[in-house]
């Protein structure tokens, strides 16, 4: 027992680290090429902190350990509405871009509507079980390519995020040091998410709980600490509008690209009790939209930021009654 939590906590530090060091990598050699900081904002690093998502529902897909695979995604997405955007509210005032309440959360929105859809083959067409197979994947791929045009689209237009994207200086590094920097952070990645899953199947197995309950609670709370860390401290710098996007955008790549490619390397089974789950998602968009039409200047206050907070705290009651 010991040994699989001390590897469990070890999975999510090599995650975590492994991304950082891989984004960092990537950077160094992509600034070589001339790649502009705002192309590698909006490509590198918004992959590299859903990287930890990615790895862990990648082996859990592989591993046929469903209930992991998509408790991890949807977990993440509500830690990081409430959770995150609680927080990071809780710490500063997050003004919101009209961009993001009018295109960037409806997008979200839509992103949850064409998963709930994908996954519910038993409940619309009546079929034995419920898949996300490898057509629904490519699906949600072709979903993100168009999600990654538009992000391009905006960046061109508003030129205040790319002067905010200039001010972040790219670490400059040798090309060969880039490299072991890349390959190490993709080792990490790798044994950290596979110490994770082997991990959590072994906490189901022992204590009687479900795949699904394991990665909707702690996995996706740890594969969140980049969004986390990314956006508490954009909004301790006042860069409020970064820290909304950063979750915002965090979720859409989540259920686009992570849940895409996951299925696309196995098609993953579906539990229809992880349609509560869905819908408690789709409802915390909603109620983000909520806080910022009501908060003053499109913001999301402190007091709407513990709001947040008090209704995660909630639903993490919820999991565990539900067990």
């Amino acid at each position: 027992m010991f040994i699989s939590i001390l590897f469990f906590i070890l999975g999510f530090i090599f995650l975590v680290k492994g991304a950082d060091i891989l984004v960092e990598g990537s950077s160094a050699i992509a600034k070589k090429f001339g790649i502009s900081n705002l192309v590698i904002g909006l490509t590198i690093v918004a992959f590299g902190t859903s990287a930890p998502e990615l790895i862990v529902s990648a082996i859990a897909a592989w591993d046929e350990s469903t209930g992991i695979a998509l408790g991890n995604i949807i977990g993440s997405n509500i830690s990081n509405t409430l959770l995150i955007l609680g927080t990071s509210a809780v710490i500063t005032p997050l003004v919101v871009k009209k961009s993001t309440v009018s295109k960037e959360i409806p997008l979200s929105l839509l992103a949850i509507l064409a998963v709930a859809f994908l996954v519910n083959d038993q409940l619309i067409d009546g079929t034995a079980g419920s898949f996300l197979t490898r057509i629904d994947g490519f699906i949600l791929i072709l979903f993100f390519s168009i999600f990654i045009y538009y992000t391009f689209g905006i960046s061109k237009i508003h030129s205040s995020l790319v002067e905010e994207l200039k001010e972040e200086k790219v670490k400059k590094h040798k090309t060969w040091s880039s490299v072991a920097m890349i390959f190490t952070g993709l080792v990490c990645l790798y044994f950290g998410g596979r110490w994770i899953v082997d991990s959590a199947i072994f906490f189901a197995t022992s204590f009687g709980l479900s795949e699904e309950f394991i990665g909707l609670t702690i996995v996706a709370i740890g594969t969140s600490l980049p969004e986390l860390a990314a956006s508490a401290m954009a909004a301790y710098r006042k860069h409020t509008d970064i820290a909304v996007g950063n979750v915002i955008g965090s979720n859409i790549f989540n259920l686009f690209w992570v849940l895409g490619v996951s299925s696309i390397i196995n098609p993953i089974s579906y539990n229809p009790i992880l349609n509560t789950d869905i819908i408690i998602l789709f409802l915390s968009t909603i109620l983000v939209l909520f806080a910022v039409f009501f908060g003053s200047k499109s913001t999301i206050g402190k007091w709407e930021g513990a709001s947040l907070l008090g209704v995660y705290a909630c639903y993490v009651v919820f999991l565990i009654i539900r067990g």
